[in-house]
C-alpha cells in the first residue's frame, strides 16, 4: 500500500454525484476483467455507458421508465435488442443496475442505490480467488466497508462506527492508525466525512485513485443483476 489518501480528497464525490453520495455500493476486485465481474454478479449484459454521469442517467431511466421501454419494445418485436430489453424489464425479474469498468488492474463496479457488493454471500462469489474491497451506504445512512482476500474476511466495519470492527485483521497492529490516517474518528462520537474516509481507505488498500476525470472518461459495461 503506497497511497496516502484522506477523506478530504473525496469531498467531490457527493458534490458531483449527489444521488450516489446518498446511496451507492462500490466494489473493487483485483485482476478481473469487467466482463468477468459482471458474470460473477450473474448480470444480464446491456450496452455500455461512457462516464459515471451517464451511468446514473441509465439507472434513473431504468428505475423510472422500465415500463415505457418495455412497451416500446413490444411495438418493435423481433430484434436481439428487443429480446434483451424484454428480459431486462420482465416484472418477474427484479434486477439492480451494475456498472463495471477497469482501472489499474482492478475491476470497479458501481451500483447506484444498490447493495449487492455489501452482502457476504455475494462478496464470496465476486472475490473468489482474489482480493475484494467494497463500501456501501444507503439513504438511511446505513453503511458497510469490506476487505476480503481469497474468501476470507480481513476487515469489516460500519464507517459510522469505525471502533466496532470484525474480521481477521480487525484488531491487527496498524489498523487503528490506518483508519485514523484516512479520516475516521476513532474513540469519539464525531461522524464527519465518514463516507469520504471509506473512499480514502479503499484507495489505500488498492492503490487505485478515483477522480471525477477518471470516472467520466471510463467506459462502463452495464449489467442488470438479480436481487437476492
Amino acid at each position: 500500500m503506497t497511497a496516502t489518501a484522506h477523506a478530504t480528497d473525496y469531498t467531490w464525490f457527493e458534490e458531483r454525484y449527489p444521488d450516489l453520495g446518498e446511496a451507492y455500493c462500490l466494489t473493487q476486485v483485483q485482476g478481473l476483467a469487467a466482463e468477468e465481474l459482471l458474470r460473477r454478479f450473474d448480470a444480464l449484459p446491456a450496452s455500455d455507458a461512457v462516464g459515471l454521469k451517464a451511468v446514473t442517467a441509465r439507472w434513473e431511466a431504468y428505475e423510472e421508465g422500465a415500463d415505457e421501454e418495455d412497451e416500446e419494445d413490444e411495438e418493435n418485436e423481433g430484434t436481439g435488442a428487443d429480446e434483451e430489453a424484454a428480459a431486462l424489464f420482465d416484472p418477474a425479474e427484479d434486477r439492480l443496475l451494475v456498472a463495471v469498468t477497469e482501472l489499474d488492474g482492478w475491476a470497479l463496479a458501481i451500483e447506484p442505490n444498490g447493495y449487492l457488493g455489501s452482502l457476504d454471500t455475494v462478496i464470496a462469489r465476486l472475490g473468489e480467488g482474489t482480493r475484494l474491497i467494497s463500501h456501501f451506504r444507503n439513504l438511511n445512512a446505513v453503511d458497510h466497508f469490506h476487505w476480503w482476500e481469497h474468501g476470507l474476511q480481513r476487515l469489516h466495519f460500519e464507517p459510522l462506527f469505525p471502533d466496532q470492527r470484525d474480521g481477521s485483521d480487525a484488531d491487527a497492529p496498524g489498523i487503528p492508525e490506518l483508519l485514523a490516517a484516512c479520516g475516521f474518528h476513532l474513540g469519539t462520537e464525531e461522524f464527519a466525512q465518514h463516507t469520504e474516509a471509506a473512499f480514502a481507505l479503499a484507495e489505500r488498500l488498492t492503490d487505485v485513485r478515483l477522480t471525477p476525470d477518471r470516472l467520466e472518461a471510463a467506459t462502463f459495461r452495464i449489467g442488470y443483476a438479480p436481487r437476492p
